[in-house]
């Protein structure tokens, strides 16, 4: 047995995409289903990437329902709170979180201990990020950056 993937479903595929690019994680391939009228999308971390024809180990499935046919709006997603988070490891978080801010995404509890973070993707699913290795030192403006939301 081993892991597949972790499906959310998005809104907005687009905006979910460059939420996703921001973190690093890069489009492996693309399912549409005109008779079921959605897109999948898999995106997968550098570091879960497999060889040439091979699927990656570890994905994130992006489920996008299309709107009806007669036009209606689609479906609205809630946040459960069964659902707790994704989780990445990232070799720098401090530059991890900077370059999530410069791409408009709030972080929601920033790494004050230097080791963790968590920011939401566009539809609200919260992701973890670990520092790799040992707790960077603290530094600002993280340190005395306050929690924004939740997570």
């Amino acid at each position: 047995m081993n892991y597949l993937h972790t499906m959310i479903r998005v809104t907005d595929p687009d905006a979910t995409i460059r939420f996703f690019d921001l973190l690093g994680l890069r489009e492996v391939r693309r399912m549409e289903s005109e008779q079921g009228r959605f897109t999948l999308i898999f995106l997968a971390a550098p570091g879960d990437m497999a060889g040439p024809g091979e699927r990656a180990h570890a994905e994130v499935e992006l489920t996008y329902n299309w709107p009806a046919e007669d036009g209606s709006a689609p479906e609205t997603y809630t946040s459960g709170r069964n659902f707790g988070h994704l989780a990445y490891r990232v070799d720098n978080i401090y530059a991890s979180c900077q370059r999530l801010m410069e791409g408009g995404v709030t972080i929601n509890r920033p790494p004050r201990d230097g080791y963790m973070a968590f920011v939401k993707t566009p539809d609200n699913i919260s992701i973890e990020l670990l520092q790799d290795g040992e707790p960077l030192a603290p530094a600002e403006p993280w340190a005395s950056m306050a929690n924004s939301g939740s997570w």
